[in-house]
């Protein structure tokens, strides 16, 4: 079996954050995220590892990763995507360097924490034919104020995905509750809520849905959203697609999933990463087989 692979998006503008959000400096040392996510990624075991990027921002990133990782220890590809399509276009970006093998998905600017990777490790080591991703806990994504938009997840009794609600301007509270500001009910969410974080392991299989995804979609009323495509799958509306994939298992993670998503995020994501060397949770320094 090919060894799993971990694909990390990172192709994205960040308009919002007015920076290359993949290497925020939010280590002890001034580590950047995508730093960070590497080293938990080896810590689950992935020995493997492409990177979707853009023409842009896309030369600094490998620049940085070729001056600190260890790339006699980790194989590392990239893949360029050319426009800004959406996920499933980025994901499909990387079909040549992932060669049609099952393969995990992350964000480039979320740190998902070594436990919920090693869920996905080991479910493309030993399930490689179904699909799954990892939820967390509404509470544990939340960083500062600022709004952000969360997908609630519904699960059934045997641990598969049967819907996703996406809400947008979820936010805390000046009373620590957490609130929703997209007109839709419920107005104020349970801290409980299991969320997608775009944390997913996909099949083979799957490469050429997302294929189909793209060419059967009107790119002038938006992008292609992994979301969405799950979304399909699970409710049966793409038709001719093998049940196995229709089914997504869940895993839960009770880690806290903390990125930047706002500039005044940086701050206090920096001072999450300090708690969590104090409490001995992570690394104060990275090295060994990945960073230098």
């Amino acid at each position: 079996m090919t060894e799993p692979a971990l694909l990390i998006l990172a192709a994205g503008r960040a308009r919002r954050f007015g920076g290359i959000k993949p290497l925020a400096p939010i280590g002890p040392s001034g580590e950047a995220v995508i730093d960070l996510l590497a080293h938990d990624a080896v810590t689950a075991g992935f020995t493997r590892i492409a990177i979707v990027i853009n023409d842009t921002t896309g030369p600094v990133i490998k620049e940085h990763i070729a001056q600190h990782w260890n790339l006699d220890q980790l194989k590392v590809d990239f893949a360029v995507q050319d426009e800004p399509h959406g996920t499933v276009h980025a994901v499909l970006a990387a079909s040549e360097v992932i060669a049609g093998s099952a393969f995990a998905v992350s964000n480039a600017d979320d740190l998902y924490g070594p436990a919920a990777l090693a869920h996905l490790y080991n479910h493309l080591s030993n399930n490689a034919s179904e699909n799954a991703m990892v939820a967390f806990q509404l509470e544990r994504t939340l960083v500062g104020s600022s709004p952000v938009t969360r997908g609630v997840c519904h699960i059934d009794q045997d641990g598969r995905l049967v819907g996703i609600d996406e809400r947008r301007g979820v936010h805390r509270d000046e009373g620590g509750t957490i609130a929703v500001d997209d007109g839709l009910s419920p107005a104020v969410l349970d801290p409980t809520l299991r969320v997608s974080m775009n944390l997913w392991a996909f099949a083979s299989g799957m490469w050429p849905v997302f294929a189909r995804a793209m060419a059967e979609h009107d790119l002038a009323t938006g992008e292609v959203l992994l979301p969405v495509v799950v979304d399909h799958l699970i409710h049966g509306t793409m038709a001719g697609v093998d049940t196995a994939l229709r089914t997504i298992s869940v895993y839960t993670s009770d880690e806290n999933c903390v990125g930047v998503t706002h500039p005044g995020d940086l701050e206090l994501v920096q001072q999450h990463i300090i708690e969590q060397v104090d409490a001995g949770n992570r690394a104060k320094v990275l090295s060994g087989s990945l960073y230098r």
